[in-house]
């Protein structure tokens, strides 16, 4: 993580729209692997040299000679990308009204457990207090 990371940094730092556009393939389809691999590694981590595979795999990504998140990213991810991008952008939009209305629907429903909790706290209080002073009297 830290080698890409690094030279992505190069390549801004050093305004070079070629590395600039390499590392930003790479992270893309870095992005993509790292999905899969979620996935993957619970279905089939007891695959002989399965972490071994992983670790080639990313070498292989961001190897300056092979390229092949470029080779990725040119034949497979641009091509679906750019197929599905309205789908993509449409859901995109969809999740982010759901997830503003799910968070507004939690923060009441947090308001609402923190004020019953409240008043449940100040009554047990009350009843307390009321027994105290009734003993005393």
């Amino acid at each position: 993580m830290l080698y890409p990371a690094y030279y992505s940094y190069k390549a801004v730092k050093t305004r070079n729209v070629k590395e600039y556009v390499r590392w930003m393939m790479y992270w893309i389809v870095f992005a993509l692997y790292t999905v899969t691999e979620t996935i993957a590694d619970l279905m089939i981590s007891w695959f002989p040299l399965y972490y071994e595979l992983k670790i080639a795999f990313v070498i292989w990504l961001l190897s300056p000679y092979t390229r092949g998140a470029s080779l990725i990213y040119r034949k497979f991810l641009h091509p679906l990308l750019s197929s599905k991008e309205k789908e993509i952008d449409e859901y995109i939009v969809q999740a982010k009204e759901r997830g503003y209305e799910t968070m507004v629907n939690f923060g009441k429903q947090g308001l609402n457990l923190a004020a019953t909790a409240a008043v449940v706290a100040a009554a047990k209080d009350f009843c307390l207090l009321s027994a105290v002073f009734l003993q005393s009297n």
